[in-house]
């Protein structure tokens, strides 16, 4: 599933292409893609159909595109293999396109979003803005302290400058969780999936079951640190791509997972001490830690 660095590298990509353009056509091919808009189809095109775009923001793995002069965004989730893609109006379709957005911009001219998704998880809606619970902007790549509704109880990520390390230590002391189950809440914290916790508790030499109450405030810090240093590296490197499901909006995948140190290399050597990666069940998923260097205390 796309995770932070990939759902932000699609959000960059989109921003100069659709900030300040107005959408000309909607066609939707599959109405699985519109699960999170409740009024169907003609709706969402009804809607959408002559309004300009103000710009693309995200919070976690959420991207939404507030309209111009109105209370409304086109809010979107890439669930397990959504992609968002630039083409040409007259481009072909794409395999399992769902959605095709016509927009007109001042300096591109037109330009076609294509929402593709082989496993329809994923899914678009025009949702209205409420206020967030902070008054602080909303998201990566906004100004405006208003989200879509249906983002609006997703927690900040570790990136975003309103989140607070403060509030989050504190919120860690009354959970005997696992560190690692804490870090998939994205009601707690945002953005971090499976990948990217393997990555961040094996950077900061924490075992993934640790209770995140028994983490003392010297650990915590490390821990953030050690998750924005893995998001910010990941984000440089365009995101982790295991195959052809993620890419960016020209179709091009990223190259993170060579660098990944615990995620995925099960029996070979930790990178610092040259144990073999461990890989355990975890929450129908997999953790992959080093025994030695995140040992459970």
């Amino acid at each position: 599933m796309p995770e932070l660095p990939e759902v932000e590298v699609v959000r960059a990509g989109l921003a100069p292409a659709l900030t300040g353009a107005r959408i000309v056509s909607v066609a939707v091919h599959d109405e699985r893609a519109l699960t999170r808009h409740v009024l169907g189809a003609a709706d969402f095109a009804e809607r959408l159909e002559g309004a300009a775009v103000h710009g693309v923001a995200r919070r976690g793995k959420f991207l939404w595109m507030p309209l111009a002069d109105s209370d409304a965004a086109v809010v979107g989730h890439l669930g397990m293999s959504g992609q968002l893609l630039l083409r040409r109006p007259d481009a072909d379709a794409e395999r399992h396109e769902r959605i095709r957005i016509v927009v007109e911009h001042p300096v591109h001219d037109r330009l076609a979003v294509v929402f593709a998704d082989q496993r329809t998880f994923g899914s678009l809606a025009v949702d209205h803005l409420v206020e967030t619970a902070d008054g602080r902007a909303a998201g990566w790549g906004s100004v405006d302290a208003r989200i879509p509704s249906q983002v609006a109880h997703i927690a900040r990520d570790p990136l975003d400058p309103a989140f607070r390390d403060d509030a989050f230590r504190l919120a860690l002391r009354g959970r005997s969780s696992a560190i690692k189950r804490v870090l998939l809440d994205q009601t707690l914290v945002s953005g971090i999936g499976n990948i990217y916790a393997d990555e961040s508790l094996w950077a900061a030499r924490v075992h993934p079951e640790t209770p995140a109450s028994a983490l003392s405030t010297v650990a915590v810090r490390r821990l953030l640190a050690e998750v924005r240093l893995v998001l910010e590296k990941a984000l440089a490197e365009g995101g982790t791509s295991f195959d052809a499901q993620y890419v960016n909006v020209n179709g091009q995948a990223g190259y993170f997972a060579h660098s990944l140190n615990a995620y995925g290399r099960t029996g070979q050597p930790c990178a610092r001490c040259g144990r073999p990666i461990v890989r355990e069940a975890f929450m129908n998923r997999s953790s992959h830690y080093c025994a030695r260097c995140q040992r459970r205390r």
